[in-house]
């Protein structure tokens, strides 16, 4: 039988970047996944606000400091996120070390600040449907956070080690940046919703 060569494909990289890699749209479809989770429990939280007399329930209204804090420092962790991503497609090691160790710190600076934005609330979450939903909404950006932490101190380590100067793990940079771009925005409609809607 006789073959014949149709492309040349043997000059092509490896791995690609951005688009061109399998896993950003792996990434891309597991936002989508979770972002129609965040969406249906602010419908929830509005959903209950809209059949109650009087918001929040049996409860006073959230102090702004905690939530306000995280949202500020979020919003500012874009900064250096955005940079990461950048010195990622341009394969500089060193950068990406440096930001890694910085986004690092960034994920966990918000946790701590979540240990006290929960009893800001002033609502355990049996006590009734506001508490509950309050909860399941703050529960799961603070899984998010939790998972995107994971994954940067993996990388981290693996940027550190011989496997670093990889191209594949420069996509992997460029991916975690990609998602924790989708949880600092996810964060901003709940942060409306739980803080300020009960000020209207």
């Amino acid at each position: 039988m006789k073959q014949s060569v149709v492309l040349d494909l043997s000059k092509l990289p490896p791995h690609g970047l951005g688009i061109a890699s399998p896993t950003w749209w792996g990434t891309l479809a597991f936002m989508l996944i979770e972002g129609t989770g965040f969406a249906l429990s602010i419908v929830v939280y509005l959903y209950l606000m809209s059949l109650a007399s009087h918001w929040p329930l049996n409860a006073p209204r959230p102090d702004l400091l905690p939530g306000t804090a995280l949202t500020v420092l979020l919003i500012a962790s874009l900064f250096p996120n955005i940079l990461i991503a950048r010195w990622a497609r341009q394969q500089n090691l060193v950068k990406v070390r440096v930001g890694l160790i910085i986004m690092s710190l960034l994920g966990l600076a918000p946790l701590a600040i979540r240990i006290f934005e929960f009893p800001a609330m002033h609502i355990s979450w049996d006590q009734n449907a506001y508490g509950s939903t309050v909860w399941v909404m703050l529960g799961l950006h603070t899984t998010h956070i939790i998972t995107d932490l994971i994954d940067t101190l993996v990388l981290t380590c693996l940027m550190f080690s011989r496997h670093g100067d990889n191209p594949r793990r420069y996509g992997d940079v460029s991916d975690n940046a990609m998602y924790w771009n989708f949880v600092v925005a996810t964060w901003l409609p709940m942060y409306a919703c739980l803080y300020w809607l009960p000020r209207l």
